[in-house]
Protein backbone atom coordinates (compact mmCIF):
# COMPACT_ATOMS: atom_id res chain seq x y z
CA UNK A 1 0.00 0.00 0.00
CA UNK A 2 1.60 3.56 -1.05
CA UNK A 3 0.17 6.15 1.08
CA UNK A 4 1.31 9.75 0.51
CA UNK A 5 3.01 10.53 3.59
CA UNK A 6 3.05 14.19 3.52
CA UNK A 7 4.10 15.46 6.75
CA UNK A 8 1.25 18.28 6.36
CA UNK A 9 -1.52 15.59 6.32
CA UNK A 10 -2.82 13.38 8.87
CA UNK A 11 -4.88 10.15 8.39
CA UNK A 12 -7.80 8.32 10.36
CA UNK A 13 -7.69 4.47 9.57
CA UNK A 14 -10.05 1.88 10.05
CA UNK A 15 -8.85 -1.62 10.27
CA UNK A 16 -10.33 -5.18 10.42
CA UNK A 17 -8.67 -7.11 12.77
CA UNK A 18 -8.37 -11.25 12.55
CA UNK A 19 -11.38 -11.43 15.36
CA UNK A 20 -13.58 -9.46 13.44
CA UNK A 21 -13.52 -6.72 15.56
CA UNK A 22 -12.62 -2.92 13.84
CA UNK A 23 -9.54 -0.51 15.43
CA UNK A 24 -9.67 3.31 14.61
CA UNK A 25 -6.16 5.82 14.30
CA UNK A 26 -5.03 8.41 13.50
CA UNK A 27 -1.57 9.20 12.04
CA UNK A 28 0.61 11.20 10.51
CA UNK A 29 2.32 8.30 8.52
CA UNK A 30 0.30 5.45 7.55
CA UNK A 31 2.71 3.31 6.19
CA UNK A 32 5.09 3.46 9.43
CA UNK A 33 1.81 2.62 11.67
CA UNK A 34 0.95 0.12 9.32
CA UNK A 35 4.25 -1.53 9.94
CA UNK A 36 4.34 -0.83 13.43
CA UNK A 37 0.82 -2.38 13.55
CA UNK A 38 1.64 -5.82 11.57
CA UNK A 39 5.32 -5.75 13.82
CA UNK A 40 3.06 -6.27 16.94
CA UNK A 41 4.05 -2.90 18.04
CA UNK A 42 0.43 -2.12 18.88
CA UNK A 43 -1.51 -2.80 21.90
CA UNK A 44 -4.95 -3.70 20.38
CA UNK A 45 -3.97 -5.15 17.72
CA UNK A 46 -0.48 -7.54 19.05
CA UNK A 47 -3.08 -10.23 19.70
CA UNK A 48 -5.60 -9.71 16.71
CA UNK A 49 -2.88 -9.97 13.77
CA UNK A 50 -3.31 -10.14 10.54
CA UNK A 51 -5.04 -6.97 10.08
CA UNK A 52 -6.78 -5.19 7.11
CA UNK A 53 -6.82 -1.49 6.15
CA UNK A 54 -10.97 -1.05 5.84
CA UNK A 55 -11.37 2.41 4.66
CA UNK A 56 -8.97 5.98 5.75
CA UNK A 57 -9.09 9.34 5.34
CA UNK A 58 -6.88 12.05 4.56
CA UNK A 59 -7.05 15.56 6.17
CA UNK A 60 -4.66 18.72 5.55
CA UNK A 61 -5.96 20.08 9.46
CA UNK A 62 -4.39 17.83 12.07
CA UNK A 63 -7.10 18.88 14.70
CA UNK A 64 -10.37 18.21 12.28
CA UNK A 65 -8.23 14.59 12.08
CA UNK A 66 -8.35 13.94 15.34
CA UNK A 67 -11.66 15.47 15.77
CA UNK A 68 -12.94 12.94 13.49
CA UNK A 69 -10.98 9.92 15.22
CA UNK A 70 -12.87 10.89 18.19
CA UNK A 71 -16.03 10.55 16.67
CA UNK A 72 -15.46 7.59 15.19
CA UNK A 73 -14.55 6.27 18.86
CA UNK A 74 -17.73 7.78 20.33
CA UNK A 75 -21.51 5.80 20.42
CA UNK A 76 -22.94 7.86 17.49
CA UNK A 77 -19.64 7.42 15.55
CA UNK A 78 -19.39 4.00 16.15
CA UNK A 79 -23.09 3.82 14.66
CA UNK A 80 -21.74 6.17 11.40
CA UNK A 81 -18.68 3.89 11.04
CA UNK A 82 -20.91 1.02 10.90
CA UNK A 83 -23.60 2.07 8.59
CA UNK A 84 -21.40 4.40 6.07
CA UNK A 85 -17.56 3.25 6.31
CA UNK A 86 -17.77 -0.88 7.21
CA UNK A 87 -19.46 -3.32 4.95
CA UNK A 88 -21.37 -5.37 7.44
CA UNK A 89 -20.40 -8.62 5.70
CA UNK A 90 -16.78 -8.45 6.67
Amino acid sequence: MHVNSNPLTWTVYILKCADNTHYVGCTSNLEKRLVRHNRGEVHYTSTRLPIEVITYTVFHNKYKAYAFEKYLKSGSGRAFMYKRLVDKLL
